[in-house]
């Protein structure tokens, strides 16, 4: 049996060659990241700049969010995106699930809800475009994502992967991945996954761009966001 070790800033325990292994793709897949992640930073900066500017003042509140994720070897990071819920969230979720049970089973099944109580009118427009998901540029320079890759996902999701939470911690979470080319939140959780898996067992470069390309008409026709 494989000895296991906690990494410092995880909770979860790792098998020791996992938790010293690079990321796949190495510096090819890394020298790719940087590169399309600088560009679309520089292509987008004025919109970048526009949507900051209207979630400011659309409710006076922060234009970032960072919510806590796990990335490879298990270590945590503050995963970016344009704030699309109202600040006091947790509240209005918590009395959501209490009034509708359903609700909460929608959650435990997908941890999404369709009709989320929490999102702004603004915010819903920006995920339904997958706007509020570009300052996910930053964290791809920063070395905590990687363009492609399985979705970042929080504590209680990585459970669901059960054995599988092996090959999703040998990547660096992805900005975009096979679950966003392929229905998103219209496919099973366990479908998810399913192409997350499949996706490290298989990786190549030439997968990363093709799947890069597929997320464009993805993103404009807005499959399965919500």
């Amino acid at each position: 049996m494989k000895s296991a070790t906690r990494s410092a800033s995880s909770p979860f325990f790792i098998s020791q060659d996992i938790g010293t292994a690079r990321p796949i793709g190495g510096i090819s897949k890394r020298s790719f990241d940087i590169l399309i992640a600088s560009l679309g930073l520089l292509a987008l900066s004025p919109l970048f700049l526009l949507l900051v500017a209207l979630v400011k003042l659309s409710d006076g509140g922060s234009a970032f969010y960072g919510h806590r994720r796990i990335g490879h070897n298990g270590q945590t990071f503050r995963c970016l995106k344009f704030r699309t819920m109202r600040e006091d969230g947790d509240r209005v979720l918590q009395e959501y699930f209490r009034a509708n049970p359903a609700a909460y089973e929608e959650w435990r099944a997908t941890r999404k809800l369709q009709n989320d109580p929490r999102v702004t009118v603004l915010g819903s427009v920006l995920r339904k475009l997958s706007l509020d998901e570009l300052p996910q540029l930053l964290n791809v320079i920063r070395g905590e994502m990687s363009l492609v890759g399985p979705r970042p996902v929080v504590e209680d999701e990585l459970e669901l992967y059960d054995a599988a939470a092996v090959y999703y911690l040998r990547s660096r979470p992805g900005l975009t991945g096979l679950w966003q080319i392929s229905g998103r939140n219209d496919v099973s959780y366990a479908a998810r996954v399913a192409f997350d898996t499949h996706y490290v067992e298989n990786w190549s470069l030439i997968t990363d761009l093709v799947i890069v390309f597929k997320t464009i008409p993805a993103v404009c026709f807005s499959r399965g966001s919500y």
